[in-house]
């Protein structure tokens, strides 16, 4: 089920439909959450942010990808391998892929540096989109390339505020993608996106025995508690695995 109802008190859950997920944040998402995905090239991202959007869409959540850099007809066949994926999800508007390129350019966006009115129209029109197609799970991938064009901290600030505010009051829980380099410090290049995030959920590479491992790692989620140790990530047709990484390194259930 997408929604998972808690005791009194607690927070609604989205179930990201991703198992291994769900059972570290002791139910899925709190509702209405903006979680940033964090990494490095080839950590698992996108793949994780696609599964999220897929399961609940199977579920009947309407379920918007907005891809800044990589085209959607190319996203569509990325998505194909996956076994649980339904091509009907797509005709039927259950799962929408929107290249946000296309939104700067209806919006009459078209200088590098946006300014705080652009910030917030932007800001604005991905909400009415929300609104207007019942979305109820959200990916923009990738958040730092959109901050790029804002460049400013006050303006990404204010961006990210009322996204995530706008976001958060329709019930639609989202994960945005932030891009870092392996050896960057902190889960963001402006380190505002952490800061003004809900959650945050690492990927990596762990080099180990001459192999070099995903891993997972949620670092911080407002609304639940949860566990804050490593997993290593595999990515395979049937999802995404999760398998507790062990002091030492070594793999629980491995050699």
């Amino acid at each position: 089920m997408p929604t998972k109802e808690h005791d009194a008190g607690e927070r609604e859950r989205c179930v990201t439909g991703i198992d291994a997920i769900d059972h570290i944040l002791n139910g899925g998402i709190p509702r209405g959450n903006t979680v940033l995905v964090s990494g490095s090239v080839g950590t698992g991202k996108t793949s994780i942010c696609i599964e999220f959007l897929i399961r609940g869409a199977l579920e009947g959540e309407n379920s918007l990808y907005l891809s800044v850099t990589e085209p959607t007809d190319k996203l569509l066949k990325n998505v194909i391998p996956f076994d649980f994926f339904d091509e009907r999800l797509s005709k039927q508007g259950k799962l929408q892929f929107v290249d946000l390129p296309k939104i700067y350019e209806e919006l009459g966006i078209d200088k590098e540096d946006m300014d705080f009115k652009e910030a917030r129209l932007l800001a604005s029109r991905i909400a009415s989109i929300v609104e207007e197609q019942k979305i109820r799970r959200l990916v923009l991938d990738s958040v730092t390339s959109v901050c790029y064009r804002i460049k400013d901290q006050e303006r990404i600030r204010d961006f990210l505020l009322r996204l995530g505010t706008v976001l958060s009051a329709k019930g639609c829980t989202s994960l945005l993608v932030s891009e870092i380099r392996s050896t960057e410090e902190g889960y963001s290049r402006w380190g505002v996106e952490e800061a003004l995030a809900d959650g945050v959920i690492v990927t990596g590479n762990l080099e180990r025995r001459g192999d070099l491992l995903r891993t997972l790692q949620i670092v911080k989620m407002r609304g639940t508690s949860h566990s804050r140790a490593k997993y290593v990530l595999d990515l395979t047709t049937s999802g995404v695995l999760l398998v507790p990484l062990l002091k030492g390194g070594s793999v629980a259930g491995g050699g």
